[in-house]
């Protein structure tokens, strides 16, 4: 699996607005402007979400978007979907290599495992909602059962290396 910048751009988008969640509407450039963003990849995400039911719109002067629910009723599965328009890309019903070898009808030991994997994904980021995710770093580990990591020593640029 790879996390397109749809799916990323998305979450951010969506964590945006939660926390602002209470402060009225937010446009599409506010949100592209504060989180340093493309604002026409902002609009199209914001766009597709406001479709999916993430987020409602509101037009005029004050307008523009907020959360339809409470950061605690989205996961991170409902903003990538919306974003990204699926979580997980079956390549082998997308891409297939042959008609005559990746059909439905064709049995295909491989995709069973494809399948499994797409299931697994999906529960993972079913589990996690936006409120999981307005917390630091280190407490979002913890909720999603991951061991803290320390930062040790840096590389040159300043970039931290992480130590389990």
């Amino acid at each position: 699996m790879r996390i397109t910048t749809w799916a990323e751009y998305g979450l951010i988008c969506a964590l945006h607005l939660a926390r602002r969640a209470g402060d009225g509407p937010v446009t599409g450039r506010d949100v592209a402007a504060r989180e340093r963003l493309p604002a026409d990849y902002v609009e199209q995400i914001l766009l597709r979400m406001r479709r999916a039911g993430i987020v409602n719109s509101t037009r005029g002067a004050r307008g523009g978007y907020a959360l339809a629910r409470t950061p605690d009723r989205i996961t991170v599965r409902d903003v990538i979907k919306a974003s990204e328009l699926a979580t997980f890309d079956l390549h082998c019903v997308s891409h297939p290599v042959d008609a005559g070898r990746c059909g439905e009808s064709e049995n295909c030991s491989i995709r069973p495992v494809w399948m499994l994997l797409q299931q697994r994904i999906d529960e993972v980021l079913e589990g996690v909602k936006l409120s999981d995710l307005l917390a630091d770093e280190s407490v979002v580990r913890g909720r999603v059962g991951l061991p803290a990591y320390e930062p040790t020593a840096s590389v040159p640029g300043g970039l931290p290396i992480l130590q389990p």
